[in-house]
């Protein structure tokens, strides 16, 4: 089939597409843009049409393929945006001012991170700033696992410390 032939039978298969489409998403403007879609990866994908096979039947297939690519496309965006807006929430809640309290309970713990040796400062401070474990590993040029047992003796030495001092009433 020629591509001039392709085109004509696409453009008289466009009303029974949109149709189509328009049963698929159940909106007038987002079926035109299924419909557009779809036509553009029908002629994008027209070298792969077999002949003598049924055109419009490759049409649809394409259309609800494209359809469903679109829908999950936009499910993972919603889960995106729903962690992007959980994260800010906590940003917010952890950028509240501090009270006196809290002014205590940080200047403590400073102290005590500060007693810490550095062989177990340096990897617990790196995670808490956001580095992964492979990445302090890199940089401290240590493997993984020995991150991991420092980052975890940091803490427990940090929890005896902090619980072997009474706090300022």
């Amino acid at each position: 089939m020629s591509t001039l032939e392709f085109q004509q039978h696409l453009v008289g298969l466009r009303q029974q597409l949109y149709y189509f489409a328009l049963s698929l998403t159940k909106d007038r403007d987002d079926a035109l843009d299924l419909l557009q879609e779809s036509t553009l990866r029908a002629l994008t994908f027209q070298e792969k049409f077999k002949e003598n096979t049924n055109l419009k039947a490759w049409l649809y297939t394409i259309m609800k393929n494209t359809f469903i690519n679109d829908h999950r496309r936009q499910k993972r965006t919603r889960v995106l945006m729903d962690s992007v807006e959980r994260e800010r929430t906590t940003v917010r809640r952890v950028q509240t001012p501090a009270t006196a309290e809290s002014r205590m309970v940080r200047s403590e713990l400073d102290r005590s991170l500060d007693q810490l040796d550095t062989t177990f400062r340096q990897p617990f401070v790196m995670h808490h700033e956001g580095y992964k474990y492979h990445e302090i590993a890199d940089h401290l040029g240590i493997p993984v696992g020995t991150v991991k047992s420092r980052i975890h003796q940091a803490r427990q030495r940090l929890m005896r410390m902090l619980t072997d001092k009474p706090l300022a009433a």
